[in-house]
């Protein structure tokens, strides 16, 4: 049985994965705090932090109890919203520790035993840590399955890369990376429509089990169709096995060994991708992790309400993945060398994102944040399926997954210290903080690339 387009059907999978993936990481952002009736204040769902019994009231002060009922009330409920964020930032620190670290793991993992073995063994530890939250009795059970959670998921990250340079000619490669990003983006679109259908119809614990099946399920196709590599795939048609080994920047038999991670930090243009990723990624999960506790505490929108404004932002998102590779291409097609097309690309998503952040600190309604928020996920997307293939770029063969290791964990470190500060930044309420700290880190990523990587495109070992 030959298959036409193999490469696409690869893909295609790896996309489908990606969704899942963005639906279980974002499981406690739609589901953390109850659903209350606006009119009559009954709580129409218990979220995780109350249902765990994680967030208790502080005792008022003997000057807080002279006010009025309403101040006293209100004193409450800025405090149960602060100790709650905290809470769950926390949570979501311990998740990013484990999924850097396994970062690096994955990265070595996958050279090693191969992407077939690699994203199943990725996708068996997420699966099961999404169900098992369902039985997760307090914060230590939910912290424990948080995460095994940032275990399994660190695979796709340098997965996909090493997918994309296998199995796409060098002129592709942007775009399949774009067409990822894409399904990052798509699965933050349908998180807060399936995950509060999930929540508001059957709570939290059946839509953790839910959600986990599906990722388990997704083995069974991964396991048939990815048997081996385009050189040696049964199922693919000659003209694509030439079409995309001839489409290698060189030979991986010529390069088959993986440098050592100590070789890989002493050479200028790793710390491109690795300081890219630190300063950037943060940018990225302020939105993925806190957007429906922004919508919810600046303008008060139940969890209805956010699930019908939450995806839009991400609508950039999906259309700057693909535009951002696309572009990448084109130029290559046009002439250009890969060096030019790499950085100008990460230019314009870069410039593109700081204007709508600006425009998001000072929006008046949530639909307008809603929608200035849109080139800023754009952007993002637009600019780091580029920085996401640079490892891919600059090496070749085992190396390329090491380096996309290093750089996804430097990506996480830099969202650890992001998801630590954001409850102080937006403590009481206030969430302009937050936007500024967003706009000052923009430039520091586009300026790594331009200052570090050196020329892009360069096969060598030494700088």
């Amino acid at each position: 049985m030959k298959i036409r387009g193999l490469r696409w059907w690869v893909m295609a999978l790896t996309t489908l994965v990606t969704v899942i993936n963005i639906l279980d990481r974002s499981t406690l952002n739609y589901m953390w705090n109850d659903e209350i009736d606006p009119s009559t204040g009954v709580v129409l769902q218990p979220g995780i932090a109350t249902d765990l019994g994680l967030v208790s009231d502080r005792t008022l002060t003997a000057e807080e109890r002279l006010l009025p009922e309403e101040r006293q009330q209100a004193i409450l409920a800025a405090y149960r919203a602060d100790a709650s964020k905290e809470i769950l930032a926390y949570t979501y620190i311990f998740f990013m520790i484990a999924y850097g670290l396994s970062q690096i793991l994955f990265g070595k993992l996958f050279d090693r035993i191969g992407i077939r073995r690699g994203f199943a063994l990725s996708a068996f530890v997420w699966g099961w840590a999404i169900t098992l939250t369902a039985f997760a009795r307090g914060l230590r059970s939910l912290t424990f399955f948080r995460v095994m959670l940032g275990i399994g998921e660190a695979g796709p990250w340098p997965g996909t890369v090493k997918v994309n340079a296998e199995w796409f000619p060098l002129k592709e490669r942007a775009t399949a990376q774009g067409a990822f990003g894409a399904a990052s983006a798509v699965g933050n679109i349908i998180s807060p429509i399936l995950i509060s259908l999930l929540f508001l119809n059957f709570g939290w614990k059946v839509s953790f089990l839910a959600l986990g099946i599906v990722c388990l399920l997704w083995i069974i196709p991964w396991w048939v169709v990815v048997r081996c590599g385009p050189g040696e795939h049964p199922w693919i048609t000659d003209e694509e096995r030439q079409y995309i080994l001839a489409g290698q920047p060189r030979e991986p038999v010529a390069d088959d060994r993986t440098l050592p991670l100590g070789r890989l930090l002493t050479m200028r243009s790793s710390y491109a991708v690795i300081l890219s990723r630190f300063f950037l990624d943060p940018v990225w999960w302020i939105f993925m992790t806190w957007l429906p506790i922004y919508l919810k505490e600046v303008y008060g929108l139940g969890l209805e309400q956010i699930a019908a404004t939450a995806w839009i932002p991400f609508l950039g998102a999906a259309v700057g993945g693909i535009a951002g590779g696309w572009l990448s291409g084109w130029l290559i097609d046009r002439g250009h060398t890969l060096n030019y097309a790499r950085r100008m690309t990460i230019a314009v998503g870069c410039l593109m994102m700081i204007p709508g952040m600006i425009g998001a600190a000072f929006a008046q309604s949530a639909l307008a944040a809603s929608v200035v928020l849109i080139p800023v996920l754009g952007g993002f997307q637009f600019a780091i399926v580029n920085i996401q293939t640079l490892p891919s770029d600059l090496h070749a063969g085992k190396t390329v997954g090491s380096l996309a290791g290093l750089g996804g964990a430097a990506a996480v470190l830099g969202t650890v210290i992001m998801m630590y500060l954001v409850p102080r930044l937006t403590a009481g309420g206030h969430w302009i903080p937050l936007f500024v700290v967003g706009v000052l880190l923009i430039p520091l990523a586009l300026l790594s690339v331009f200052l570090l990587a050196g020329h892009i495109g360069r096969k060598t070992e030494t700088e």
